[in-house]
């Protein structure tokens, strides 16, 4: 099966944000810029990194660690989906797990869980 591109995400994408990082690393960083942080707008996941001396580096890193978050793994699963046509079945599939009868509520009784109908007397507090 051949590779196909379903879409690209550029630099436009991301809202960089360059702050003085401060710490350790000497008088350099408390007088340059280097602390790097990333902000993908349309999953609002974010990656920082102060790490390095050297601005290019914390780039490189802050944009790893952005790729780890749970942010965007979430968005970049659903868009792949969308992309693919298979975002109809994703809907429906949450639909169908929210409807009330797939769902349990429960509660504490006695350092029990029970279910929420059997536990209307337990005082919640």
């Amino acid at each position: 099966m051949a590779k196909q591109l379903l879409f690209s995400v550029t630099k436009n994408d991301f809202e960089m944000q360059v702050f003085r990082s401060g710490g350790k690393g000497g008088q350099n960083q408390n007088k340059v810029s280097s602390g790097v942080r990333l902000i993908h707008r349309e999953s609002g996941a974010r990656g920082e990194a102060r790490d390095s001396r050297d601005q290019v580096h914390n780039k490189r890193n802050a944009f790893l660690r952005l790729l780890e978050t749970k942010e965007w793994k979430n968005w970049y699963r659903i868009e792949c989906a969308r992309r693919l046509g298979a975002d109809r079945n994703i809907e429906k599939e949450v639909e169908e797990s929210l409807k009330p009868n797939n769902l349990r509520i429960e509660a504490i009784k006695n350092n029990k869980w029970i279910p929420y109908m059997e536990s209307e007397n337990v005082n919640v507090s």
